[in-house]
C-alpha cells in the first residue's frame, strides 16, 4: 500500500496534498463555527444566571461582574419554591423514558425478528406517527384524559409524553435488533433456552448501547417538552418548562431568575449525556443509520 508523503520543504505540494488540506482546514473552521453556535448561549445564559438584576439588564453587555447568587436562592425561596416543579418532571419524564424504553425494547425485538409481508410499510407506519405535530394530537387527548380523570396528574403527564417517545423508541430498537446476527439466540434456544431467556439474557446486553440511546433521547424529549405541559398538567404537576413560562409576566420579565431556571434545565441533561457519551454516540451511529 503506497503512502503520501510531505513533500520536502521547498518543493511544491501536488494537487492532491493540497485539496488535503485545504479540506482540513475547512473542517475544523466548521467544527469550530458550530461548537461557538453551540457553546456560546449556553456559556451566556450560564454567567446570567450569576449577575444582579443591573447587570443582566445593561444594555452593554457585562462581561467582568461580581458573581451573586440571589437568582437561585429566590427560585428555592418563598412563594416562587422550584422543588415542587423539579419533582414533577423527574417523575413524568423518568417514568416516561423507562417505560418507553421497555415496551419500545420488546415491539423492536418483535419487529427486528418477525417476517411479514409489508414490513417495511409497518415501520414507517410507526415513526410517522412520531412526525406529527404535537398541535394535532392535543385536543384528542386532552378529550380522553378529560374523562379518564387525568389531567393533572403525573400518569396523564406519563402517557402524553408515551404517544410520541414509544414509536421513537420502536423505531429506534428495532434498528438495534436487526443488527444482531439471529444464530445467537437460535444457539440459545438449542441450548435449552426459552424465547424470553434468549431475549433476556444474550440479544438485550448485546443492545445496551441502544438501551442508553434511547433513553436518553426520550428523557430529554419528555424533560425539555413544554407542549404537553401547558395542556395536561396544572398546580399538582406543573413541570420545570411551566415555571420557566411563568417567569414572563405583564409587568415584565425576571431575566436573571429565567437565566438561572434554563441553567436548572439544560445541567442535567448535559450531564447525562456526557456519562454515557460512549453509548451514545455508538447507538446514533449504529442503529439509528441502519434503521429499516
Amino acid at each position: 500500500m503506497s503512502t503520501v508523503t510531505a513533500a520536502p520543504r521547498g518543493v511544491p505540494q501536488s494537487p492532491l496534498e493540497e485539496s488535503s488540506r485545504r479540506t482540513r482546514w475547512i473542517v475544523a473552521i466548521l467544527l469550530v463555527l458550530a461548537m461557538l453556535w453551540t457553546l456560546v448561549p449556553l456559556i451566556w445564559m450560564l454567567m446570567s444566571s450569576f449577575k444582579n438584576s443591573t447587570d443582566v439588564t445593561a444594555a452593554t453587555p457585562v462581561f467582568l461582574f461580581q458573581p451573586v447568587l440571589d437568582n437561585y436562592r429566590n427560585l428555592f425561596t418563598g412563594a416562587n419554591n422550584l422543588w415542587p416543579y423539579i419533582w414533577h418532571s423527574v417523575l413524568a419524564a423518568g417514568i416516561s423514558a423507562i417505560l418507553a424504553v421497555s415496551l419500545g425494547a420488546l415491539a423492536g425485538y418483535g419487529l427486528a425478528r418477525t417476517a411479514m409481508h409489508g414490513k417495511r410499510h409497518l415501520s414507517f407506519w410507526i415513526i410517522s406517527t412520531r412526525m406529527a405535530p404535537i398541535a394535532a394530537i392535543v385536543l384528542p387527548l386532552f378529550l380522553i384524559f378529560r374523562g379518564l380523570g387525568l389531567i393533572d396528574s403525573i400518569p396523564g403527564l406519563v402517557l402524553a409524553y408515551l404517544t410520541f417517545n414509544l414509536p421513537f423508541a420502536i423505531w429506534l430498537m428495532s434498528a438495534f435488533f436487526a443488527e444482531v446476527p439471529p444464530s445467537l439466540e437460535e444457539s440459545a434456544l438449542v441450548a435449552g433456552c426459552t424465547r424470553w431467556q434468549a431475549f433476556w439474557i444474550v440479544i438485550l446486553p448485546l443492545t445496551k448501547s441502544g438501551l442508553v440511546t434511547t433513553f436518553i433521547l426520550c428523557l430529554v424529549f419528555a424533560w425539555n417538552d413544554y407542549a404537553f405541559a401547558v395542556v395536561f398538567s396544572g398546580p399538582n404537576s406543573q413541570t420545570l418548562p411551566i415555571a420557566a413560562s411563568q417567569l414572563v409576566t405583564q409587568t415584565g420579565v425576571d431575566w436573571g431568575q429565567l437565566a438561572a431556571i434554563g441553567t436548572i434545565v439544560v445541567v442535567p441533561m448535559m450531564l447525562a449525556g456526557l456519562a454515557v457519551r460512549k453509548w451514545l454516540v455508538t447507538g446514533l451511529t449504529l442503529g439509528a443509520v441502519t434503521g429499516e
